[in-house]
């Protein structure tokens, strides 16, 4: 006799077979044949692989033997048979000992089971389910064999014998569930297809049952087949569940048919139908229009290359979810060919109505209707902007709904973060439709990259990416590029960032989302601030950013000014004569001469290289110091920061600033002149008038050019530069200093009168600079007049004393006449002189007077100030009306204009 671990398989089950049922192997020949072929055949178990369901029901059906005993010995042999590991398909045999215990033999139950006609069960998805959709086939294939459960027990029911209860529904609605693969199922699917078709029990007898209508409905379906046509039927609803079926997927069924007119679904008006079916078909057949509304959009948008890769990947999404919503009609298809079969064979009624339908595709209609939803809310648009329009759906309060838009917002926005990772660790953009939302230009020259190549595409920011942190991708991104291509610095990027990891995978950008204003913004900042901080080391310590900039305020800005005034000494017997005999390299080297004997020889021969003459354009009758101007050459990586636009601005205000110290180096000569000349003319007493004339107009003209000096100078130029070089020095990024350099520049062109408002202003003060120079031309003639009269004078008392030494006549009678007349003509040239003084000084005074009503009805608080001082004493108040509102008024006044 063969031992236990000899015997075949075969032996092994027959005397299962004969164990279990209590008979002997003849008596169990038929069974053992239906299990052999069982174990032998490719059918996969169609109810859930939940172990502990399983066993529930086996206890549940010794209790309904009433068995109580056997179902407490099961309970406690399986919670052993659980502690061990030595079985590792638990399920498969509780499964099978379940299959061969039923009896299909056995007539059928007077009346329906308690839970014939319930809901199904389908699960809620926890508000922490994950967006994961790994073994989908695995998935599917578990889901949809919980619908067919019936079918396969009814195979086992008619091949074993024996009589056995009615079977009951293989997956009750139990309030808990046993942790195992039930759990997975669950965590996998959720309420989108985790539901269990309730098996419904044959029932031929009831009358009372709310199944009734169906069995009737069944039973004549049958009857038809049978051959039974010897009336005329109604459309049954088991036809109208099979039409609903194909009006799922978008095929129009015998009686439902698509209305392209009023775009829906209707039943043929022709139908015999109760109301009811006809109402409840209509509610069905909705989703056969959301389905056809999601399929018809990938359909157009798959084909379209333009529709980019975030496109692509919101069709790939949309995909995914009508898969598994084929995956449903595919195992209600199955349930439907299965219950025929089983019809035909046993009289059974269905499980599928209209009813149920509504019932189990309660969640996939919500599911669809949001796809949908989507669907409309994304037409139209491409790249980040349809990310953004997905987020928009995040916002709701529904879990389930917010799961599945961030499911596919995972998806979507996964090539825009690939992009975004890709700019900022390595500065390439390949955005072939453009779809990210930084934008790059070609055509821009290097020269210009900072400013002109590379810019936001506002459209296409993602809804959950802040302005901010865009600006701060735009600027990492950028500050690679320009190391590479404008520093020529190869540096790689992994040197200047710590690099951590992309988002690689869709499932890495869902995990993203849940912490954006952390996990997200760090990563941005750390790249932000270490290629800023780079780049700004670089700019500083290889190409002396800073340095060049002091160069700017010291020698453009006049800030150098023993440099500033022995080059204006060189530069006098050049720049008095016509500026068309001028040339660029006699002044060039002045200038060279100019920083030799001053402290700027001691600057880096970098900056003094830059450093060189400029002449204007020649207008008829310029002289030389209306077209000379001085330069400073900028190229490569500062060029970024002194652009055109700031050196244009830079030669106006030096322009302006050398006039107004042009003011000051006349006033200068014009005292000079005073200082020399006083002992001189002494001894011409009629000349004193003339003389006291000039020094009151120079010396007004000096009290005004000291204090547009002082306000030049220490009000905007100091101030200004002083405000610049703090926040240069706290900078973070490049757009921080050329955004700091800028409004510099902005402030001291408007407060050196130079901008369009202050342009009444700038004419009168240049005006009066014009006079400065017409009091200088007027004096130096007069005082030209009174020297030449002085010296006849002094020769003539010389030629006088000669003679008398000599022993002659001092002067005849005729050369003392003709002295006489001469000094005559030149005491009736003074009144002359006095007069042309008085209209020169007329006409200041009207200049400034003008220019003081200018300031006071300024915007601007220091040039309301710069009036007060200008008319310290009120000189000019008393001579004009309008100077004589108060300085708090005036204020007002300003603010009010």
């Amino acid at each position: 006799m063969a031992t236990p671990d000899q015997k075949s398989p075969n032996v092994l089950l027959q005397n299962l077979c004969c164990r279990i049922l209590g008979r002997s192997e003849a008596d169990v020949a038929q069974q053992f044949q239906y299990a052999v072929r069982v174990i032998g055949s490719n059918f996969a178990p169609t109810v859930e692989r939940d172990e502990f369901l399983v066993a529930e029901k086996i206890k549940k059906e010794l209790i309904r033997q009433r068995r109580e005993a056997d179902a407490a010995l099961f309970s406690e042999l399986h919670r052993k048979l659980h502690s061990q590991g030595v079985l590792k398909n638990k399920w498969s045999i509780l499964y099978l000992l379940l299959s061969l215990s039923e009896d299909p033999r056995r007539p059928p139950s007077k009346a329906l089971p308690r839970d014939a006609h319930s809901t199904p069960y389908y699960y809620a998805r926890p508000q922490t389910l994950p967006l994961s959709y790994q073994d989908r086939s695995a998935q599917s294939a578990q889901s949809s064999g919980s619908v067919g459960s019936s079918g396969i027990s009814s195979i086992g029911l008619c091949a074993l014998s024996g009589s056995a209860p009615a079977p009951q529904s293989l997956l009750p609605g139990q309030s808990h569930q046993a942790p195992g693969v039930g759990d997975g199922l669950r965590q996998q699917l959720g309420s989108r297809l985790a539901w269990t078709l309730t098996a419904n029990q044959p029932s031929s007898q009831a009358t009372t049952s709310k199944g009734v209508p169906n069995a009737v409905s069944r039973n004549m379906t049958r009857s038809r087949r049978e051959g039974d046509t010897g009336c005329t039927m109604e459309i049954t609803e088991a036809a109208l569940v099979r039409d609903i079926l194909y009006v799922f997927q978008g095929i129009d069924g015998k009686n439902i048919k698509m209305n392209n007119t009023e775009n829906c679904y209707k039943v043929e008006g022709k139908a015999n139908l109760s109301r009811s079916l006809r109402d409840t078909a209509v509610r069905l057949s909705e989703l056969g229009w959301l389905h056809n509304k999601i399929r018809r959009y990938t359909d157009q948008r798959s084909l379209d290359r333009s529709f980019g890769l975030v496109g692509q990947s919101f069709c790939a999404a949309l995909h995914q979810e009508l898969r598994e919503y084929y995956r449903l009609l595919s195992v209600l298809h199955s349930q439907l060919q299965l219950e025929d079969d089983q019809g035909v064979n046993l009289g059974l009624e269905s499980s599928l109505t209209l009813r149920r339908l509504l019932v189990w595709t309660y969640d996939p209609k919500i599911r669809l209707k949001t796809l949908a939803a989507l669907v409309d809310h994304c037409q139209g648009r491409k790249g980040g902007e349809l990310a953004s329009a997905v987020h928009a759906y995040t916002e709701t309060g529904d879990p389930y709904m917010r799961s599945l838009v961030r499911h596919i917002l995972s998806l979507v926005s996964h090539p825009v973060l690939s992009f975004l990772y890709r700019w900022i660790y390595d500065g390439e953009l390949e955005d072939t439709y453009h779809e990210f939302f930084v934008a790059s230009d070609p055509t821009v020259k290097t020269d210009r990259l900072w400013h002109d190549k590379y810019t936001l595409r506002k459209s296409m920011i993602p809804s959950f990416i802040t302005m901010d942190q865009s600006r701060k991708v735009l600027l990492i991104g950028k500050s690679i590029n320009f190391l590479h291509q404008v520093c020529h610095d190869q540096t790689p990027t992994t040197k200047m960032i710590a690099v951590t990891k992309s988002a690689e995978s869709p499932q890495d950008a869902a995990d993203l989302f849940t912490d954006l204003e952390n996990a997200f913004q760090g990563k941005i900042d750390a790249a932000y601030f270490e290629t800023s901080k780079y780049l700004l080391d670089v700019l500083n310590k290889k190409y002396s950013l800073l340095d060049h900039m002091q160069a700017m305020r010291r020698y453009l800005l006049l800030g150098q000014g023993d440099f500033i005034r022995h080059l204006m000494d060189l530069l006098k017997p050049e720049l008095v004569r016509p500026a068309t005999t001028l040339y660029q390299h006699n002044l060039t080297g002045i200038l060279e001469t100019a920083v030799r004997a001053t402290n700027a020889q001691f600057d880096s021969p970098e900056i003094l290289r830059r450093l060189d003459v400029r002449l204007l354009e020649v207008s008829p009758g310029d002289t030389g110091w209306d077209v000379f101007s001085l330069d400073y050459h900028v190229d490569g990586p500062i060029a970024t920061v002194f652009t055109r636009e700031c050196m244009s601005h830079y030669l106006r205000v030096f322009n302006f600033l050398w006039r107004a110290k042009r003011m000051e180096y006349i006033l200068t000569d014009i005292r000079k002149g005073h200082m020399c000349n006083a002992k001189l003319l002494r001894n011409m007493p009629e000349f004193s008038g003339v003389l006291h004339q000039c020094h009151v107009l120079a010396s007004e003209m000096v009290h005004f050019i000291h204090q547009m000096q002082y306000y030049i100078t220490f009000e905007v130029l100091e101030c200004s530069w002083d405000e610049l070089w703090n926040k240069v020095q706290q900078a973070q990024d490049l757009d921080h200093i050329i955004a700091a350099h800028e409004v510099f520049l902005d402030t001291i062109i408007s407060r050196c009168l130079l901008d369009g408002d202050s342009r009444a202003l700038l004419n009168q003060l240049r005006a009066v600079f014009d006079q400065i120079i017409e009091l200088q031309n007027a004096q130096d003639a007069i005082y030209r007049a009174a020297l030449e009269e002085l010296q006849r004078r002094l020769q003539f008392e010389e030629k006088k004393k000669q003679r008398e030494i000599e022993g002659q006549w001092g002067v005849t009678a005729a050369e003392e006449e003709e002295e006489n007349k001469r000094i005559g003509e030149f005491k009736e040239s003074i009144p002359k002189m006095c007069s042309q003084l008085r209209i020169l000084t007329h006409f200041y005074q009207g200049i400034v007077q003008q220019f003081l009503v200018l300031l006071t009805t300024s915007s601007d608080e220091s040039l309301r100030f710069l009036s007060f001082r200008l008319d310290f004493n009120e000189h000019y108040k008393a001579r004009e009306p309008r100077l004589r509102v108060s300085l708090g008024t005036r204020g007002r006044r300003s603010s009010h204009t």
